[in-house]
């Protein structure tokens, strides 16, 4: 069996499904020589001596990213970038891999991390990879050979900066590539080929793990030793103690080998992430945990890191006072299996939610970047009359005259179908 873990959806009716991560150790990242980043003024207005930043969004936009010179074949690929002309920096965020068919496969939407770029005047590229959702072409497994596996899935990689690198808007002397699980490792295996305009490497929780491999640790690991060898660009690695997929061992083994021939690189052991360090990109929770370190390498490596637009969070509506979160009997409408779908929501991390109808259908979601809007889709699905939020967090946001929506432009059902983890039913 094939495995790596990833961090979009994790939701199933009346169920709940989660991810996981790994561990690391620091040392000093060698000190990179950059040149000035030169990019289009953003304007601020200032207003009785405070600074206000300009509102902006994420522009979505899905295009197609072609991998050959024909044409032929292409990826899905989304796109979020700052208002304006431009031309901007630009990173590249590489998906991880689910377990069995990945043309099941969601598009990548990691709309967490884009948010935290977007803001500092970035354009965020995300493609799925060949084979994965509506891509064209196949995944190559290339059986057990990890090395080669990375340099096949880091080819989509060069193709994507390739094209993006000659759109107006982006500034293709200031990129970043960055990925996560399946997708670190192909962010790093990227590294000997990098394009010229590449400035960085960010890996979380990268590599690929295949059971059924004979020392699949070892060809993981020796993998990792070969990019190693012939990587110029510097890297920051991000891997969390409580890893469902790496062991802590295995972790400091690819580390130690990838840095032995003398690659720049950095290892920041993030500790303990909720109940799964690997699913930390995918959760808004995160960011907090991964900016700072990313935010000094990035300086260090002469990219951008001041906001330069205020880009909204998803915000919940105020507590309405209906009634305390921890009051079970107090929820409208369920029943018993409601009442303890509502028990099980109170284990949950923030972030969560709680969405009832009038009907009786019920769902809860927690983590991902908006799990307002995944309560609401997955109640919706199992109810013909409108499904309203409950409770958000630590609050009951139920009552007369209180919104039951979610506030940001993230509640659509794309942001919805990448969030990290759901669960529903229906009387």
């Amino acid at each position: 069996m094939v495995f790596s873990k990833v961090l979009t959806k994790c939701a199933v009716t009346c169920a709940a499904a989660m991810c996981a991560i790994a561990l690391a150790h620091a040392e000093p990242l060698a000190d990179t020589q950059a040149g000035p980043l030169t990019r289009a003024h953003v304007p601020r207005i200032a207003l009785d001596d405070d600074v206000y930043l300009p509102t902006a969004g994420l522009n979505e936009q899905i295009i197609r990213v072609p991998v050959n010179a024909a044409g032929t074949a292409t990826l899905e690929t989304t796109i979020y970038k700052p208002d304006g002309a431009g031309p901007f920096p630009m990173i590249v965020f590489n998906h991880g891999k689910i377990p069995g068919d990945p043309r099941t496969q969601e598009r990548s939407d990691p709309r967490p991390f884009a948010r935290e770029f977007v803001r500092r005047g970035y354009v965020v590229v995300a493609p799925n990879r060949q084979g994965f959702g509506h891509s064209d072409g196949t995944y190559q497994q290339d059986g057990c050979d990890v090395e080669r596996n990375g340099i096949g899935q880091a080819g989509d990689v060069a193709a994507t900066i390739d094209f993006m690198s000659k759109q107006p808007y982006v500034d293709a002397t200031h990129i970043v590539v960055a990925g996560t699980s399946h997708g670190g490792l192909a962010t790093i295996a990227y590294g000997p080929e990098a394009a010229s305009g590449v400035r960085a490497l960010i890996n979380f929780s990268g590599g690929l793990r295949q059971d059924a491999c004979a020392d699949w640790q070892g060809n993981l690991t020796r993998a990792f030793g070969a990019y190693g060898e012939k990587t110029k660009v510097p890297s920051l690695w991000l891997y969390g103690d409580n890893d469902s997929v790496w062991t802590a061992p295995l972790v400091a083994g690819m580390y130690a080998a990838y840095a032995a021939h003398g690659a720049s690189a950095k290892m920041v052991d993030f500790g303990n992430y909720k109940n799964d360090a690997h699913r930390l990109v995918g959760d808004r929770d995160g960011v907090q945990i991964w900016w700072p370190a990313v935010e000094a390498f990035l300086a260090r490596v002469g990219m951008p890191t001041g906001v330069q637009y205020r880009v909204d969070d998803p915000s919940a509506p105020k507590a309405s006072g209906f009634a305390a979160v921890d009051a079970v009997d107090s929820v409208p409408f369920v029943d018993e299996a409601g009442r303890n779908g509502y028990r099980n929501f109170l284990h949950q991390y923030p972030s969560r939610a709680f969405a009832v109808s009038d009907s009786g259908a019920w769902s809860w979601a927690e983590g991902g970047d908006n799990p307002m809007s995944v309560a609401i889709a997955n109640c919706q699905k199992q109810s013909s009359a409108p499904c309203r939020l409950y409770a958000v967090d630590n609050s009951v946001v139920w009552g007369k005259g209180s919104s039951q929506t979610a506030d940001s432009g993230s509640s659509s059902a794309a942001g919805a179908a990448n969030d990290r983890r759901a669960i529903a039913s229906r009387n």
